[in-house]
């Protein structure tokens, strides 16, 4: 077991995302208000950067996207608690044209669809969701890192863009139309929750240590729950662009009881979007025991 975990002095090297809903999540840990966790040496990264870290074993603990999981589940361990997972939450396609068509008629055909990473959970419900919908696919995929997507569907760069986070609550402020929820599509055809972002940490860390990660993430979140006063100067200080409101809705949405425990529908959602994307050949197939804890 490694000896971060216990000293101090060399805290555990973890990293996610600015978005509300892990500073959130996060804050009581990250200051050391929980008594026996592990110090932590946090960096902040887009989704898109974290799942490259994982894919490289840069860092102990990470927070990811669950479509990355089948690249490093040999040197990481999911962990049960902390990630994203819920109901009306998922990713959507925004559009400027209202010609488009919402529903069976949708076309995206030799158009151009920005997206914020091709080994995100939003990119696989997208593929997903486009394998059922969009007979002739779409026209070209192209990655942009998900606050210039608004923008550039905006000013007509691209056509389409897959968007996350809090956009779902400010995209009409763009002057922007929803062409499909990728959420709602997963949900009606699966009665599953959407499994969005995911918390792993090294195998290698050992299984005590990991079971001490775990209950620290559920006591963390629960702390955060309790007391949400105390978790705001962390969330406004690297939120500083995004409305008080709009972040207050971005963490009552995305902190759930899904991230203080997954529970047998949080893993059955899990499995079942890998399941899916690994028959559908968007990902690699994952063993029986790949999602065991610890």
């Amino acid at each position: 077991m490694s000896n971060s975990t216990t000293d101090p002095l060399h805290p555990l090297r973890i990293a996610y995302s600015p978005c509300p809903n892990d500073t959130f999540v996060f804050d009581a840990w990250a200051h050391g208000r929980i008594p026996g966790a592990p110090a932590l040496d946090v960096t902040f990264a887009d989704i898109d950067i974290t799942n490259g870290m994982a894919e490289r074993g840069e860092r102990d603990v990470l927070k990811v996207s669950y479509a990355v999981l089948p690249w490093v589940l040999d040197e990481y361990a999911l962990l049960p608690c902390g990630g994203a997972l819920g109901r009306g939450c998922g990713p959507l396609v925004l559009v400027k044209d209202r010609g488009l068509t919402y529903g069976p008629g949708v076309d995206l055909t030799g158009k151009t669809v920005a997206v914020p990473s091709e080994r995100s959970t939003a990119y696989l419900l997208f593929r997903l969701w486009a394998a059922d919908v969009l007979p002739a696919g779409v026209g070209k995929v192209v990655v942009l890192p998900f606050h210039e997507i608004m923008p550039a569907v905006r000013d007509g760069r691209v056509d389409a863009g897959l968007v996350i986070h809090e956009a779902r609550f400010t995209y009409q402020d763009y002057g922007l139309h929803c062409l499909a929820d990728m959420g709602e599509h997963w949900e009606s055809t699966t009665g599953l929750p959407i499994p969005l972002g995911a918390i792993i940490a090294k195998r290698s860390l050992g299984a005590d240590t990991l079971l001490t990660l775990a209950e620290s993430a559920r006591t963390s979140v629960r702390m955060a729950w309790d007391d949400p006063e105390a978790s705001r100067p962390y969330v406004r200080a690297h939120a500083q662009e995004l409305d008080p409101a709009v972040a207050d809705q971005h963490i009552g949405l995305y902190v759930n009881e899904f991230t203080a425990g997954l529970g047998d529908a949080g893993y059955a959602a899990v499995r079942g979007l890998l399941t899916r994307a690994a028959a559908e050949g968007l990902v690699p197939a994952i063993g029986p025991d790949a999602l065991a804890f610890p």
